[in-house]
């Protein structure tokens, strides 16, 4: 990502396309604009945005459709926009690949910043060191950005890696559920959001994702890597 980041709007309502275009240019941000899932799939093939801002309600293809679809091969920066704000439907959509959900009640700053501190992140990870972290059956390369787990490659969002990286990186050290939002949501977000993101980690590292081998819980506090480098 060099130069003036893109950012691709997805939006059925006009008034928010307009709204959220002024103020990404405002910061500095170049923009495209879709209108709906089909659009917006065909501009991301065709156009590789730096972030996608995607609502959930549009004609055809939902966004829960579209994260899904692009999840298939880019591990792009999405933020979902949307009226809907049931937990269901943040979960669902954090679950789907997300890496934030954000309600339409938030001012279009916060929605700015937001992005801005999802792209930061994304930025951050492009030019790790040379470096292995092997834990046996885990291991992270930081250079490729691939983590294998009994030697098979998984597929991680650019969040997800960045979090397992940050864990890792200081074994049984303690990261309050604040310090992590802090870092990677620039303090924004709820309790879902982490929860979520963890619960996909885990998912795709542990052998049994319920009882956690390496991403373990703290009870009222956050979390803690556990695991010895090779």
């Amino acid at each position: 990502m060099g130069g003036r980041p893109t950012v691709l709007v997805v939006d059925d309502e006009e008034d928010i396309v307009v709204l959220m275009r002024d103020f990404l240019e405002a910061d500095g941000y170049g923009v495209l604009v879709a209108h709906d899932g089909a659009e917006a799939l065909a501009i991301i093939a065709s156009t590789p945005p730096d972030c996608v801002l995607l609502d959930v309600m549009m004609p055809g293809q939902s966004g829960f459709d579209v994260v899904r679809k692009v999840r298939e091969t880019s591990d792009v920066p999405i933020l979902f926009l949307s009226a809907r704000q049931e937990d269901s439907d943040k979960i669902r959509g954090l679950g789907l690949g997300a890496d934030d959900y954000i309600v339409k009640s938030a001012t279009p700053a916060e929605i700015v910043a937001r992005v801005r501190a999802v792209l930061r992140r994304y930025r951050r990870g492009e030019a790790p060191p040379a470096v292995l972290l092997d834990f046996g059956r885990l291991v992270l390369d930081l250079r490729a950005r691939e983590v294998r787990v009994a030697g098979r490659p998984v597929p991680c969002t650019a969040r997800e890696f960045d979090l397992l990286q940050l864990l890792a990186e200081h074994p049984r050290q303690v990261f309050t559920r604040e310090q992590l939002f802090e870092r990677f949501w620039d303090g924004y977000g709820d309790s879902h959001t982490l929860t979520v993101h963890v619960g996909r980690l885990r998912e795709k590292i542990e052998e049994e994702p319920a009882r956690p081998r390496y991403i373990v819980t703290v009870w009222g506090v956050g979390y803690r890597f556990e695991g010895e480098r090779r």
